[in-house]
């Protein structure tokens, strides 16, 4: 399995981790507040020095791409790519959404035939959000959805609905189906991307560094231009 920097900065935590053969030798938080052009620098600086001092090899960099903050985003895309470009590595685009449920699908209890909604707050009562299976096959993609109490109707009809992440919170008033479990404190954080990273570096699932804005972001901006939910985002 590949050695991989794995970057986070799509909500108010910024993160970086370094991982191998599956495993996170080393990682870096902070949930302090939108500081992270100040702190990713030294995160990434810690993996790298990890690394150098365990003769191991970087052979991939992984990054958060949203949705979320664009300002963070763009904070960790620029880093990302930066490194990527200097030490001659591929570039691995992770979504957001499913970073956060690759986190809540190994707690205890979670069992097979659940599903995953997280929710990342767009304030007021709308949310970004999707719907993923054990697989983390999408069974409603991302979408940016307004809080209402048969949003999910159809998936919590049919069985347990776990919702996560930090517009969760005020979802507990909406959704009161009895299929609904609420699971606080779950962020998107580096140190959950290493299985998703790894699934990706080896399929060569790698991103294009050729575009002076990334490919993949240009159709998040697109919809952000237009979408007031998605300007909120910022």
């Amino acid at each position: 399995m590949a050695v991989i920097i794995n970057i986070e900065t799509s909500t108010k935590v910024c993160s970086a981790a370094l991982s191998a053969e599956g495993m996170v030798l080393v990682h870096r938080e902070s949930f302090s507040g939108q500081n992270h052009a100040t702190l990713l620098s030294g995160f990434i600086k810690d993996c790298l020095d990890y690394a150098r001092d365990h003769e191991l090899e970087p052979e991939a960099v992984a990054v958060s791409i949203g949705p979320g903050s664009y300002t963070g985003l763009r904070i960790g895309l620029s880093e990302a790519k930066g490194l990527a470009y200097a030490l001659d590595l591929p570039l691995i685009g992770i979504p957001t959404l499913k970073i956060m449920a690759t986190h809540v699908m190994f707690l205890p209890d979670v069992e097979p035939d659940m599903v995953y909604a997280p929710m990342i707050d767009a304030r007021r009562m709308e949310v970004y959000t999707a719907v993923y299976d054990l697989g983390l096959n999408p069974l409603l993609k991302p979408v940016p959805l307004i809080l209402e109490p048969d949003g999910y109707k159809e998936w919590l009809d049919s069985g347990t609905v776990l919702f996560f992440g930090d517009g969760a919170e005020k979802a507990k008033a909406v959704i009161t189906h009895p299929n609904a479990r609420f699971i606080d404190d779950i962020v998107p954080l580096a140190a959950d991307m290493t299985p998703l990273a790894e699934q990706a570096f080896a399929r060569r699932d790698f991103l294009d560094l050729a575009y002076s804005v990334p490919e993949y972001l240009k159709e998040y901006q697109a919809v952000k231009s237009t979408s007031p939910l998605l300007k909120k985002l910022s």
